[in-house]
């Protein structure tokens, strides 16, 4: 993973807990998208959208 400027200007903590929080959405989705938010280079929102997959009938 390269460094960006939000890991530079974040303090650890803080940037462990979001990325924490965005590795626990990931592994929650089986279809969907982890969107972060991203303000003044600080992660201000992390939202999750989950897609529900239905089998097709049989013919």
């Amino acid at each position: 993973m390269s460094t960006t400027k939000n890991e530079k200007t974040q303090p650890l903590g803080e940037r462990s807990e979001w990325l924490e929080l965005v590795r626990r959405q990931v592994d929650s989705l089986r279809y969907g998208v982890v969107e972060i938010v991203v303000h003044d280079s600080q992660v201000t929102q992390i939202e999750k959208r989950e897609r529900v997959r239905l089998d097709k009938p049989a013919a």
